[in-house]
């Protein structure tokens, strides 16, 4: 199978093009900077040429806007990156009969009071425009018809780019005190540990009579205040006094989601999927970034 893989320099790209190196399947990174091919996956025709020159019949589409504050001001563009962008691929699978791996998030939810996890048929309730366009991609992906397998995950960190672990790492070895909000809950998720869930759903050929939402994260709920003490503490940046917050001692252009842990019932049922505990894939995270 010919699998492109769109927003291969982020850090599920990054992650999945680590797992492909084991796979038979042919894979095409793509990104608009770095050392990968180039695709506008804003323009159509630029995707089914891609498409038709590679004869593509599987996208993994981990490519958007992630900025929740600045989209809140950046206009026009996060509505394209993260809603028309995603119904452009989905288009171009409906066309040759390929399938859209498309990557969501848990901010589609935010606006009620939860305190159960998120189940995949639950209504959307975004409180910004980063979660609304998310949750607008979702629907323009299913609207098309094209075969589909949209993951919503959360707090996403991994050893690329820039992230909550590697900030934390940073300000507790160098910080005596830090505050940190502790009434906005959820789940930290790995990036590789994703990465291994779609590598193994597209590598088994599981797919196929599956089109649908998914959740997945690690397990386990914390705090980002959890999150960032058991980093510190795991990393023996042990002299960092970390305390508790409320959100509102930070202002934000953008309300967070206070409770957006996410039901995974549905992924470990339908692919056999195991999910790692969220400390138990830290420690393996802070492990390789060791130098």
């Amino acid at each position: 199978m010919n699998i492109l893989v769109t927003g291969a320099n982020g850090q599920l790209g990054n992650e999945i093009q680590l797992v492909a190196k084991e796979s038979k399947d042919n894979y095409v990174f793509t990104d608009v900077c770095g050392d990968y091919a180039k695709l506008d996956i804003t323009n159509p025709t630029e995707i089914e040429n891609m498409v038709r020159q590679n004869n593509i019949e599987c996208v993994v589409n981990c490519a958007a806007w992630t900025n929740v504050d600045k989209a809140e001001t950046a206009g026009q563009i996060v509505e394209t990156l993260n809603a028309a962008a995603p119904e452009n691929l989905a288009r171009a699978m409906k066309k040759v009969g390929g399938i859209l791996f498309h990557i969501s998030t848990d901010y589609v939810f935010g606006a009620d009071p939860y305190n159960t996890p998120c189940n995949e048929n639950q209504q959307g309730t975004p409180t910004g425009v980063y979660g609304f366009t998310k949750l607008q991609g979702e629907q323009r992906i299913i609207a098309t018809g094209a075969s589909h397998i949209i993951i919503r995950t959360a707090w996403l960190y991994s050893e690329f780019g820039n992230n909550f672990v590697k900030t934390m790492l940073q300000l507790t070895s160098t910080k005596p005190q830090l505050k940190v909000v502790f009434d906005q809950c959820g789940t930290p998720t790995y990036a590789k540990d994703l990465a291994d869930a779609i590598f193994n759903i597209i590598e088994n050929r599981k797919f196929s009579g599956h089109d649908g939402i998914y959740h997945f994260s690690n397990e386990g709920v914390c705090s980002w205040y959890d999150f960032a003490v058991k980093i510190a503490r795991l990393a023996g940046n042990n002299s960092c006094d970390i305390q508790p917050c409320h959100s509102d001692e930070f202002p934000s252009p953008v309300k967070r989601p206070a409770y957006s842990v996410l039901d995974k019932t549905k992924i470990k049922n339908t692919f056999g999927i195991h999910i790692p505990h969220w400390e138990e894939s830290l420690e393996k995270c802070l492990r390789n970034l060791k130098p």
